[in-house]
């Protein structure tokens, strides 16, 4: 039988327990693992909880906790239980920090203005505002093809009963992964099944990865991605005149580049004259800055595009560096954007998310919402069971009504006027 050791299993719950209150690291290579034990903690703190106190109660039967050190593993364990219900009361009050940004940015009447467009869709669909959740493909098989590649494949989201002549918005998912994953499933389950559910049809994609495959391969994928859309999302019952486009992590700043870069023909070839703009954007969580080395994680970072994405040293190829930063292709004339991220991200530090925000906020004319999440890690959005990835869902669907709304009053108003 092999030798039970509760004070050490005490020991390493409470460990991950603090880790999901705040990081043990911030700096270098152990931020990975701290990531990955700290992310699903932070998040989903209830289950995890409710899990060690069933395993706690299996292991008292068995004894593990007489004696001394038994006892002392026992009070550790409760402690642990205390930081994870403190983790989810903090969670769930979360909710005011991504809400006041918007109303700073957009106006005290933002959620008003928003609502005009949200109670349109749902009259126009029949939706109960209290209906529950569902998920709909358009295919029996879930995916179209929006490009030549095997793997340029999309899930498109959509409820069974939307019309096809519903006029639809329309939202682009591209998914994060480092440039070296890029999978559609599962990411962003919780924001896609929330708007599919309120008349948006969703569109998630794959796109080519490296090290396979070499910058700028993956923008390309999510241009050739909104040119499909464009041509084609009006045959399920989409918009094509209001597409919008979000996601996080790598998809951050792939959603950003997109959005700065609106029918480039240098990132659209075969397809030079495909209308690839998007009326509003929400990169969450990403990089926005591949050239500066300087910050946490930046000196990691610049040798990880340097080995397996670009795949070309920085000090000769400087400008294509610059050319596929987001931070270093801001324009006045750049959509609303509305840009997230958690204060105790492990992966990629709030720096970078706040520094993009302040330089976009200096050169674009239109809005742009920055909201820092305290306490958040990395993928804060992933898990369906996550008051935070509720609330992101809330806010984006917020600020995407507040852009579909303020672009048919100024609509409306130049008829007026013409």
């Amino acid at each position: 039988m092999p030798k039970r050791r509760p004070l050490l299993r005490a020991t390493a719950e409470l460990l991950n327990a603090a880790n999901g209150l705040r990081p043990l690291a911030r700096e270098g290579y152990p931020t990975i693992p701290v990531f990955a034990f700290g992310w699903p903690t932070s998040e989903l703190s209830p289950l995890y909880m409710a899990g060690s106190m069933l395993d706690a109660v299996r292991r008292g039967i068995r004894g593990d906790f007489g004696g001394p050190r038994g006892r002392i593993a026992l009070a550790l364990t409760a402690v642990s239980w205390a930081v994870l219900y403190l983790i989810h009361r903090r969670n769930v009050a979360a909710q005011p920090h991504f809400e006041d940004p918007l109303r700073e940015a957009l106006g005290a009447d933002y959620q008003e203005i928003a609502e005009k467009a949200k109670s349109t869709r749902r009259r126009y669909i029949g939706v109960p505002p209290n209906e529950i959740v569902r998920r709909r493909y358009v295919e029996k098989a879930g995916t179209v093809h929006y490009g030549p590649l095997r793997v340029n494949r999309a899930d498109i989201w959509r409820r069974a009963d939307l019309p096809r002549d519903g006029k639809a918005p329309v939202l682009l998912q591209v998914p994060g992964g480092a440039w070296a994953i890029g999978m559609r499933k599962p990411q962003a389950y919780p924001l896609l099944s929330h708007l599919a559910d309120h008349g948006w049809i969703c569109v998630s994609i794959d796109y080519r990865v490296s090290p396979r495959n070499t910058w700028p391969d993956h923008i390309v994928d999510v241009k050739r991605a909104l040119a499909w859309i464009k041509e084609h999302i009006a045959e399920y019952g989409g918009d094509p005149d209001f597409v919008a486009i979000t996601r996080g992590s790598a998809g951050g700043p792939l959603s950003a580049r997109a959005a700065l870069t609106a029918d480039d023909p240098t990132l659209q070839p075969g397809f030079e004259d495909a209308d690839t703009s998007v009326v509003a954007a929400v990169p969450i969580y990403g990089r926005y800055d591949w050239v500066s080395a300087k910050g946490n994680g930046r000196k990691e970072f610049i040798a990880f595009l340097q080995k397996f994405v670009v795949k070309k040293p920085i000090a000769q190829n400087r400008q294509l560096y610059v050319d596929a930063s987001p931070l270093h292709r801001l324009r006045a004339d750049a959509p609303p954007f509305f840009i997230l991220h958690g204060q105790d991200d492990s992966i990629i530090p709030v720096p970078e998310g706040r520094e993009f925000a302040d330089a976009l906020k200096d050169v674009s004319t239109s809005p742009v919402v920055y909201a820092e999440i305290p306490h958040a890690q990395h993928a804060f959005d992933f898990y369906y069971g996550s008051p935070r990835a509720h609330y992101t869902a809330q806010a984006v669907e917020e600020f995407l009504s507040w852009v579909m709304a303020t672009r048919k009053t100024a609509a409306g108003n130049q008829v007026e006027a013409g």
